[in-house]
């Protein structure tokens, strides 16, 4: 493969989110998660684990200094793990944190690490995962996740609607549609320059399917468990 020059291309981080309630569940099974129950679901207590970790690595490895602009999808699960990551400095230090105060991307004091760099956070609709039919894929309004994520960016999410209109109990969206919203997603960050996009798995798998357009070198990071790529982009 042609060595890129440095500085000719753009670096994409593709970064799945930490680990949800309904991981643990579809560990079991699947059917499960057409329960209301898993609404929407946020990290567990592992996944804010390895948000901590991970708010760690990136800011002794240097990595945090670089990134210009982080793109999450509008769900729970991803805007805690991006919040958390990125901005968890800026939260109310705490010796103690409950559900409610990681729901808001807070870290403890213990794990607060000197930076700074706050990149911007914005919250794109076609960066979702695959909709319909489980309750863990549909989203909120997007009144609640302003007030529960104030330090993200909702004006430029193409987000039309308050309420999710585009998930369905009873459809499945085909994964011509996903790889669609990905394209999408493409034309939309094609001129940005360093950032970092926090999205779904099947979403993330789609992006990385077009090889068409990721004519670079691809590169797996050692992630324990935050799933991560790195796609340099001429």
């Amino acid at each position: 493969m042609e060595k890129i020059p440095s500085g000719a291309c753009k670096t994409l981080h593709l970064v799945r989110h930490a680990q949800g309630m309904h991981n643990l569940e579809s560990e079991k099974s699947r059917d499960p998660l057409t329960s209301f129950e898993f609404f929407d679901a946020q990290l567990s207590s592992q996944g804010w684990q390895q948000v901590r970790q991970k708010r760690k690595d990136v800011c002794a490895n240097g990595l945090l200094k670089r990134i210009e602009l982080v793109i999450t999808s509008p769900m729970s699960r991803t805007l805690q793990t991006a919040v958390g990551i990125f901005h968890g400095e800026d939260q109310p230090e705490l010796s103690d944190v409950t559900s409610h105060e990681e729901g808001n991307g807070r870290i403890s004091d213990n794990d607060q690490q000197p930076t700074f760099n706050r990149p911007p956070i914005i919250a794109l609709e076609v960066c979702r995962e695959r909709l319909g039919k489980y309750e863990c894929d549909k989203r909120g309004t997007i009144s609640h996740y302003r007030s529960h994520f104030p330090a993200v960016d909702f004006s430029l999410a193409s987000i039309e609607n308050e309420d999710d209109i585009l998930w369905e109990a009873n459809k499945i969206e085909p994964f011509g549609d996903v790889l669609a919203r990905g394209m999408k997603f493409i034309n939309w960050l094609a001129l940005k320059l360093c950032l970092i996009l926090f999205t779904p798995t099947v979403h993330l798998n789609k992006i990385l399917s077009m090889n068409a357009f990721f004519k670079g070198q691809i590169c797996i990071l050692t992630f324990t468990t935050v799933n991560g790529y790195t796609v340099k982009v001429p």
